[in-house]
């Protein structure tokens, strides 16, 4: 309602026909409200956000208003013009008929007056005779008199412009003495004594009055004339003497004595002192005025005798002419008979031969002229649709991508306008009406691609009512406005970071010069608010004015400003959105596609490209000329006074401009033709550039998995070009192009691994994979969202699994692959297959490497290798990473699975002087000792040639010198740990911007650890280069060897220390390895690295030489295998349970036993491989030693059990398609073809059905009375569900208002949105529940569990066994029954502590009743060990089975001094597999379970207990 009404008022006064006025209005408010669902699926599907402000809505209004009524002007004009050019033509064909009779006639009497006027004319000859001689004498005279009437003038001009030098001066002195109050006149007449200038002033003034008493007395008396300011208006200047100039001269000596000086002590006295100046400036001009003023006077008196002799000799002239008068009538009378007859003949023959020229050579012109006419006149009708289509483009499809900006402008509004039967124009393009093929050929010519989107894109940059804000991550539309702009932006092209962007930004409006930020982040300084809103105020005389800052400055409408973000995808909130026109100008994969096929078709083909650029440039020239050769003949016809046929110049002018329209129609003709056979020739090219462009769009989303994957379009192009260059050539255009194209995927590949972690680089190769195959129309999108997500199910299946050994996921997960595909897929029948036969499915699920096996029943044989991998990943997901190995060889070759190896010499040749080097840290590797390796290669040593330094606080500064000074003289700068100075970084960037011409030896070398705040443009213009520790014992321990020496190894003479560095390189390898088994291996990814490892070994070296040298047998291990475990390495370690692991380690590793020659020391041995310490000697012996070690290991050599592979394997599959899943479009439908929103609908009203109403708190506090410590418990655990319930609840309701765009889709609930479509539990649940890893599906069954377990203990009491996944806090619950012991037994309550024991229970409804004391618990999972329920203790694991379900465990409340436990060992109790956290949270107590083993066997093999996993 609102929204008509505002329309309504604004359209008032604009002209519409009153039955369509009500629909215009209408479809205003459906426009409006549309975008607001449009900006809801936008931020669904893109994660993309846009704004929906009443600005727009208001931008709308204006946009049509000014629109409409643009467009009838220049229709009216165009009309007006075309009218006017038929009109002359029309009546050119009219009056050729009537001539060509009435010219016939006119002939005969032309020739009869023609005699008549010849005999007259014989007789005037001689009589003009004599007249002619007295004539010539008098003209004789009177030349003469003019030349001296000439320099008389000129003498006196010369008096005059002499005099008027003095005018200016007298007339400023006029206005000073004008402007002088009485009162100011009064105030310097009351001093005493003045100041001395002032008093000097006032003396001259009565020097120049001629008044004797030059004195301040004097002046005085003189100021007391109530006319004194009158008489020095009126004054006498021509009677001034010379005496009285020269004594106002003496005063004019001094050098203060001018009218700025006396203005700083008095206005009046200045004003006076201009008057001074003035009378005596005039004097001195009129001095030299005077003699040639009498000079001037005595000329003209001369000149006045002369005139009189030339006035007698006119009056005989006269009298002669008199006698000829008659004779001259009677001819003149003749004359003007015949001349007019003549005349009339002749300007009709003219008029027929142009009506004809005319007629002939615009008749095509008619023809078209006539039809624009009535074109126009429909044109006109149609502006009020048309129109709105074109305001509404303009007001609110900026921010959106094309499919969008289609979906909105040609689909719903055009549809909305047809079906409400306003006028618009069929098929309706918005290029017709906002812009024209000229100005788009321009734009080309200035760089912006010429595909549909950067068309609409320089459309909305150039008319709309805001000023533009460009998202432009491939620098497109920077690049385009700077070439546009062209000079005009020099010097004001600036960032927000400038310093002086304000007074360059000043100028540029005061003088209507554009202005440009570049690099604008999501902050956008509100400094420039009142400029983005153009919030200008009109003075007087239509004066425009600003405020910017704390100035106003003058604006002119000129000013052009332009805001650029390299941001790919920056969330502008609504203040911005309705300040400024946000612009996509992200590249789409047809417009890339579009401008890969230029570069390629440049390189392979450059005539070609050059012909087609040329004939691109002729043809816009030429269209540009056509218009212009068209205007020019309406303008020249439609403008032409009188009767057209009689301006032959017109007729002239008209027949060139046709003829030249003519020839350059028939060079568009002939540019058409050619361009088309151009076209057909650069097609053959079109499969390169579409794979390059698939490739880039498969590098461009990367930085969805980390911010460091950030790649410009330049960074790519530069590869693209190299392929060009360096893939191999052939003689057939179809070899040429596989080349291309293979060499294309694999550079890039390359290029792109080089710049990724290990774990990511195999999902890069299968999403180039799937990204190809879906190029070519082979993806099963289908599939892909089941191989990715599985079973999103909220319920489980009705179904059974038939097995018990069948993984339960897997189960349900086959239950939807059953469901995949038509009725016809052998996909339908496979759990037919599998129920009807257990036996081979069970032996293939027990092999180890399954996925090289056959599938049970020839399935093999009917399922593509997709589906194979579909059917995987329901029976062993662990197996899944191998397969898509196999999956990506098969489809693309096995160098898809092998990333280059880091080669530092190959990263220097990729680098130039202007492309920094960013190797992107993981823990433990260090990449500055190999790049000062590469430095002294190449003559850059360390310290000379290539600084270096660590940023950290204050080092700014330091760094921008060596940046400097480097970039200068050709050093290599090194700056390490770029994420320690965050707030320096975007200074670096500034400073790297400002390097355009570098010495070319200059090279850059960062070093950071992943981070959000390292600059978009240094990673876009960067080489990545990411280091990590080699992967594997065998090669981190040949590492660590590659940079010890013999020399190194002699420094310690004591014959332990080589075997010492042997075993600290072992144990170096190991607790960087086992990082890699997650939170099995560490609780905390410690980055240890190669400097502890040298401090380390030097600590070795140091106390062994002092043994030595002390001739001490002892070897302190105790000391070593603390400064190491405690103080170098354990000073890593934040978590005690990993302190205890390192510690475990170091016993295990040093002491007197390595060197037992009676029972020799292992590492790890067994019947296929032995890790044992090479026999003491040179430092070839340990290399070798290593060089025989296996090039992979089981994680026994760790201490860990084999199954930590599948754990490993199992966590690396749910990363991948964890990651796989950030990648995909989230247009794709769901499962069954249902689409995005209806899928996320549905789950939503799934949960909704399934929440229960929250809890009565007063009612149950009532019920409990005076609560126990347990039951204080369950009342905070009930308000945390109650809080839980009603969020869900809410965000739920809220999520499907968003949906159907009756609110807008905000981050949260896009967040929801999208947890619920992958099958995630999201954040915004997550952050009010316990800890967890589930899946939606697993979690709401988990969720509903512990409903009934609260609703169980308000309604029947404490549960008997207490299932603590179900507590938010359980470690409250703990703390209470140790609480209600110490309040029983009266025991202190900080001496207390409790125990547990596992019973033997495993079924809880097999406990009778509750303990009295301490609690018995269920639902408690064991990971790195097995549970032995015969003999009660700890076991390994079984093959397979990663997670035990412990039986229920008994916790007992004691005092702490009676606790003696032996033979058990203290298991960590956690609440998820994710265990504790860096900051320690997540860890609930220690349980005491029961071992026949020693502690560190389990210690090594990470045992722990969790409250829930992730099934």
């Amino acid at each position: 309602q609102a929204l008509e009404s505002v329309a309504s008022v604004f359209l008032d006064d604009v002209e519409l026909p009153a039955n369509l006025r009500p629909q215009v209005v209408q479809h205003m408010v459906m426009t409006h409200e549309s975008v607001r669902s449009f900006s809801a699926r936008f931020l669904e599907q893109l994660r993309r956000y846009n704004y929906v402000t009443p600005k727009n809505y208001l931008d709308f209004i204006s946009n049509y208003r000014r629109s409409l009524a643009d467009n009838r002007t220049m229709i009216g004009e165009m009309s007006t013009r075309l009218d006017g050019g038929l009109q002359k033509l029309i009546q050119a064909a009219e009056e050729v008929d009537k001539m060509q009779v009435t010219l016939t006639q006119a002939k005969v009497v032309v020739d009869q007056k023609t005699n008549e006027c010849n005999e007259l004319l014989e007789v005037i000859a001689e009589s003009r005779k004599v007249v002619e001689e007295k004539q010539s004498v008098a003209q004789a005279k009177e030349e003469a008199l003019t030349v001296q009437s000439a320099k008389i003038s000129v003498d006196k001009e010369d008096a005059e412009a002499s005099l008027a030098a003095a005018i200016p001066a007298l007339e400023a002195a006029a206005d000073a003495l004008n402007n002088l109050k009485k009162e100011e006149i009064t105030e310097i007449r009351s001093f005493a004594k003045p100041h001395i200038l002032v008093q000097k002033v006032c003396e001259c003034v009565v020097i120049l009055r001629g008044i004797k008493d030059v004195s301040w007395k004097g002046a005085k008396g003189m100021m007391a004339d109530p006319r004194f300011l009158s008489t020095l208006i009126d004054f006498d200047k021509d009677g001034l003497t010379d005496r009285q100039v020269r004594q106002v001269k003496e005063y004019m000596k001094d050098p203060k004595f001018t009218p700025d000086e006396v203005m700083n002590i008095s206005s009046a006295g200045a004003g006076l002192l201009k008057w001074v100046y003035a009378m005596v400036n005039y004097n001195s001009v009129a001095k030299e005025v005077n003699p040639k003023r009498r000079a001037v006077a005595e000329a003209e008196r001369m000149l006045r005798t002369a005139e009189k002799d030339l006035a007698k000799v006119k009056a005989e002239v006269a009298s002669l002419n008199e006698q000829l008068d008659d004779l001259q009538k009677q001819f003149e009378t003749k004359t003007a008979e015949q001349q007019e007859l003549k005349t009339k003949a002749d300007l009709m023959e003219k008029r027929l031969g142009a009506a004809s020229r005319l007629i002939d050579g615009l008749g095509s012109e008619r023809t078209r002229w006539t039809n624009d006419m009535l074109d126009l006149e429909s044109r006109k009708e149609r502006l009020v649709g048309d129109c709105l289509l074109t305001s509404s483009f303009l007001s609110y499809t900026g921010a959106f991508t094309y499919d969008f900006r289609r979906d909105m402008t040609y689909q719903m509004w055009l549809e909305d306008l047809c079906a409400r039967e306003l006028p618009v124009t069929i098929p309706f393009r918005l290029e017709t009406l906002l812009t024209s093929d000229v100005e788009m050929g321009v734009w080309a010519s200035e760089g912006l691609p010429s595909d549909e989107l950067s068309i609409q894109n320089g459309i909305l940059t150039t008319r709309a009512n805001r000023f533009p804000l460009c998202i432009d991550p491939q620098m497109q539309a920077v690049s385009w406005i700077k070439r546009k702009e062209g000079k005009n932006l020099d010097g004001r092209v600036k960032t927000f970071n400038d310093s002086d962007f304000l007074k360059q930004m000043e100028m540029a409006i005061q003088y209507g010069f554009p202005f440009l930020f570049e690099n604008v982040d999501e902050y956008i300084d509100p400094t420039i608010d009142g400029v983005l809103e153009k919030n200008y105020t009109v003075g007087s005389g239509g004066r425009k004015v600003i405020r910017l800052g704390d100035k106003e400055v003058e604006w002119d409408d000129a000013f052009r400003l332009f805001l650029t973000s390299k941001l790919p995808n920056p969330h502008y909130g609504p203040e911005t959105s309705g300040k400024t026109m946000i612009i996509n100008y992200s590249v789409t994969q047809q417009g890339l596609q579009e401008q890969l096929l230029n570069v390629t078709v440049r390189n392979e083909r450059a005539d070609l490209e050059e012909q087609r650029e040329s004939l691109v440039k002729e043809m816009s020239e030429n269209k540009t000329l056509l218009k212009q050769l068209e205007d020019t003949l309406l303008k020249e016809l439609s403008s032409a006074t009188g009767n057209i046929l009689d301006n032959q110049e017109l007729i002239q002018t008209l027949e060139n401009t046709k003829a030249k329209a003519v020839e350059i129609g028939e060079k568009l003709s002939q540019a058409k033709e050619t361009a088309a056979e151009i076209e057909i020739v650069r097609s053959r090219y079109t499969p390169a550039a579409k794979r390059g462009s698939i490739l880039f769009f498969v590098l461009s989303v990367l930085s969805a998995i980390n911010n460091m994957y950030e790649y410009s379009l330049s960074s790519f192009l530069m590869v693209f070009q190299n392929t060009l260059n360096t893939s191999k050539k052939d003689a057939t255009l179809e070899g040429r192009l596989r080349n291309i194209i293979d060499a294309l995927t694999f550079d890039v590949y390359n290029y792109t691994c080089l710049g990724l972690f290990e774990k990511h680089k195999l999902m890069l190769s299968f999403q180039m994979t799937i990204k190809l195959l879906e190029g070519e129309g082979e993806l099963n999108h289908e599939q892909l969202n089941f191989f990715l997500k599985g079973n999103l199910s909220l319920e489980k299946s009705a179904r059974k699994k038939p097995y018990e050994w069948w993984p339960d996921q897997g189960w349900e997960d086959l239950m939807s692959l059953i469901t995949l595909g038509d009725e016809e897929s052998p996909l339908r029948g496979i759990a037919d297959l599998v129920e009807s036969g257990g036996k081979p499915w069970k032996e293939w699920y027990d092999v180890e490497k399954p996925e090289e096996m056959p599938f049970p029943c020839g399935l093999t044989d009917h399922l593509n290798i997709f589906e194979q991998m579909c059917l995987l990943r329901c029976l062993r997901v662990d197996r899944i990473t191998v397969a898509v190995t196999r999956y990506v060889t098969n489809k693309m070759g096995e160098k898809y699975i092998t990333p280059p190896v880091l080669d530092y010499t190959n990263i220097y040749k990729q680098s130039t002087a202007l492309t920094p080097i960013v190797f992107v840290l993981s823990p433990g590797a260090d990449p500055a000792f190999d790049v000062f390796k590469l430095g002294e290669e190449m003559g850059f040593k360390p310290g000379a040639k290539l600084k270096y330094m660590a940023l950290g606080q204050g080092m700014g500064p330091k760094a921008q010198e060596f940046l400097e000074t480097g970039s200068t003289r050709g050093l290599w700068i090194m700056l390490q740990n770029c994420h320690l100075l965050p707030s320096w970084l975007k200074t670096l960037e500034k400073i790297l911007e400002k390097i355009e011409k570098p010495h070319k030896e200059f090279r850059l070398w960062l070093t950071t650890e992943p981070t959000e705040a390292f600059p978009l443009g240094i990673l876009q213009r960067a080489l990545k280069v990411v280091t990590e520790p080699p992967n594997g014992l065998k090669l981190n321990m040949r590492s660590s060897y590659s940079k010890i020496t013999d020399e190194l190894l002699a420094e310690c003479p004591h014959m332990a220390f080589r075997p010492l560095v042997y075993v600290l390189a072992f144990f170096h390898a190991v607790v960087q390895e086992r990082r890699k088994y997650g939170k099995l291996g560490w609780n905390v990814p410690y980055d240890f690295n190669e400097t502890d490892f040298r401090i380390s070994m030097a600590l070795i070296s140091t106390y062994l030489t002092k043994a030595f040298d002390n001739q001490d047998d002892m070897i302190p291990w105790n000391t070593l295998r603390y400064l190491i475990g405690e103080a170098m390495y354990g000073g890593r370690v934040s978590d005690s349970y990993d302190r205890r692991i390192l510690i475990t380690y170091l016993d295990e590793y040093l002491g007197d036993f390595l060197f037992d020659t009676f029972q020799p020391f292992h590492f790890f041995y067994n019947k296929e491989v032995d890790y044992t310490v090479p026999e003491t000697g040179p430092r070839e012996n340990y290399t070798k030693g290593i060089a025989d070690l296996p090039i992979t290991q089981s994680p026994e050599v760790f201490g860990l059990h084999p199954n930590a592979d599948i754990s490993y394997y199992t966590n690396a599959t749910k990363t991948l398609w964890r990651d796989l899943v950030d990648l995909q479009p989230r247009t794709a439908g769901s499962a069954g073809g249902m689409s995005r929103e209806d899928h996320i609908g549905n789950v939503a009203r799934d949960i909704q059905s399934k929440l229960p109403e929250p809890f009565d708190i007063p009612v149950l506090k009532k019920e409990i009375g005076i609560p126990s410590p347990t039951q204080v418990v369950l009342l905070q655990e009930v308000d945390r569900w109650n809080r839980i319930i009603s969020k869900m609840r809410s965000s739920l309701k809220d999520l499907q208002k968003a949906l159907s765009g009756e609110i807008g889709m905000s981050s949260e609930l896009d967040e929801l949105a999208t947890g619920l479509y992958n099958g995630q539990l999201p954040s915004m649940w997550a952050r009010l529940n316990p800890a967890t890893e589930k899946m939606l599906g697993s979690w709401m069954i988990w969720f509903q569990r512990r409903y009934r377990q609260y609703r169980d203990w308000t309604e029947i009491g404490e549960p008997r066994v207490i299932w603590l996944s179900g507590l938010a806090i359980p470690e409250t619950y703990i703390a209470a029954l140790v609480q209600t012991a110490c309040r029983d037994k009266g025991w202190p309550l900080d001496k207390s502590t409790l125990y547990t024991t596992v019973t033997k229970f495993t079924d809880p409804d097999k406990v009778t009743e509750k303990l009295k004391f301490g609690c018995y618990v269920q639902g408690l999972y064991l990971e790195g060990a097995a549970w032995d329920l015969k003999h009660g203790y700890l076991r390994r694991q079984d093959p397979k089975i990663l997670v035990q379900e412990l039986p229920i465990l008994q916790i007992i409340p004691i005092e702490a001094s009676k606790l003696k436990l032996s033979n058990t060992f203290k298991t960590p109790v956690y609440v998820t597999q994710g265990r504790r956290n860096a900051a320690g949270v997540g860890l609930v107590f220690e349980a005491d379970l029961a071992t026949n083993q020693h502690p560190s066997h389990w210690i090594l093999q990470g045992t722990s207990l969790c409250l829930n996993i992730d099934e």
